[in-house]
């Protein structure tokens, strides 16, 4: 064994279980690459001041959670915990909002980090896809996104997610709100870090998973008979959009997401199978974001999938994904001079779009077949000194046992032919 494991709270990805992960991210990212979104990279690691602003100083993601730590010169950074900052950050520095098409839509996917207690589906590394729509201020939008992901889990086979959809208002009308839920908070007994988050965004309180919390906050003021009219027309659109295209969702007063640069609509993807970390994906409109981090004012929406909160998500519906194979042909030879013609077969193969493996090392056959079986490859190429001067290779169909000679020289044609 080695002696090092990987940190507390993260995992590696390995075959067989790692062609899942990259088949959900496949199918996370398909949607958005047919909608106009186009990809987006940005470092691991950003200026702390970045999540410190747009996340926010109350939450448990910087407050917590963030890794943070000063360079050698002095820089305060941190490992990005989440994508939105990080991406719209790109956008602004590369003036993608002054081309003149917005909204300017983006996807990424990458990894991110929290530091908070390990259980299964909560990592201290973990992966996600994510879209933005940057620029814009439209119900249709916001639909668009929702749907965008509803399409992405269907196209998996999930069917026993729910998707929760509230409104936060916007500058108009939450401060009245605001105020109205501190009073109400006043009079309960909370904890001091509770009181103290009260005061900074109460809002994230009701948020708070805690039974002993939850029982006092029944009868708290709700958001919804505070939205003004503009927020509340806005919201009933989007319902009515969703509802158009055949999209479930469930009316969730409650629901606040885990950042403070969400406004209007918020939403998210949970799925019961999961237990107590039941959300799978979700976001909302964020659009104050841009000028809390020093940029142009630019209404913008987005969300975060959990790549490893969906693959969990699969498991829970005993849904098995319909991978590609990874080897088609495998490649046997007997004999040196069989390993250099079945090597350059195997070349030819692969420049022809097959996946082809070989036998390396140079055991014999029966080691070399056990390899063949292993690699769940459909056919073998098989040839020695015998074949080879005949001009011929074996080619043997690992499913039913049939094995036939065939000409070296029509041998990719033959697979191909085989394959469909």
């Amino acid at each position: 064994m080695s002696t090092f494991q990987a940190p507390k709270g993260t995992y590696d990805l390995l075959p067989p279980s790692s062609a899942t992960f990259l088949a959900v991210r496949e199918a996370l990212a398909a949607p958005l690459k047919n909608s106009g979104y186009g990809y987006v990279e940005t470092p691991g690691f950003e200026d702390v001041a970045l999540f410190s602003r747009g996340v926010g100083e109350s939450t448990d993601i910087v407050s917590k959670e963030m890794y943070a730590f000063e360079t050698r010169g002095g820089d305060k950074l941190a490992l990005r915990p989440e994508g939105t900052a990080s991406v719209l950050r790109a956008a602004l520095e590369a003036n993608l909002h002054k081309a003149g098409n917005l909204p300017v839509k983006l996807w990424y996917s990458g990894s991110y980090y929290r530091y908070e207690r390990p259980q299964k589906g909560r990592y201290r590394h973990f992966s996600q896809v994510g879209a933005e729509a940057i620029g814009a201020e439209d119900p249709v939008l916001d639909a668009e996104m929702i749907i965008l992901a509803d399409q992405a889990y269907r196209s998996l086979g999930l069917r026993e997610f729910r998707i929760l959809l509230n409104s936060l208002g916007d500058k108009e009308c939450r401060p009245v709100y605001r105020e109205a839920l501190q009073g109400f908070l006043r009079g309960l007994d909370l904890d001091e870090d509770t009181q103290r988050r009260a005061e900074i965004n109460p809002l994230r309180v009701l948020d708070d998973k805690r039974a002993d919390v939850q029982k006092q906050l029944v009868g708290a003021p709700v958001l919804r008979d505070f939205l003004c009219d503009a927020c509340k027309a806005y919201h009933e659109e989007v319902r009515a959009l969703l509802g158009a295209a055949g999209v479930a969702f469930e009316d969730d007063e409650k629901l606040v997401r885990g950042l403070d640069y969400y406004t209007r609509t918020t939403f998210e993807f949970v799925h019961d199978g999961l237990g107590s970390q039941s959300a799978v994906g979700g976001g909302g409109r964020y659009d104050g974001l841009s000028e809390m981090i020093g940029g142009p004012a630019l209404p913008s929406v987005g969300w975060a999938l959990g790549v490893d909160r969906t693959v969990l998500a699969l498991e829970a519906e005993g849904i098995e994904l319909q991978l590609p194979v990874t080897t088609s042909v495998f490649a046997v030879p007997l004999g040196e001079e069989a390993r250099r013609v079945l090597f350059g077969v195997v070349t030819e193969l692969r420049r022809a779009g097959v996946a082809a493996d070989f036998a390396f090392g140079g055991r014999g056959l029966k080691g070399a077949m056990k390899s063949a079986n292993r690699s769940g490859a459909r056919f073998t190429v098989v040839a020695g000194e015998r074949d080879l001067s005949d001009g011929n290779v074996q080619l043997k169909d690992m499913e039913s046992g049939e094995q036939q000679a065939v000409p070296l020289d029509g041998i990719v044609e033959a697979v191909r032919s085989r394959l469909g």
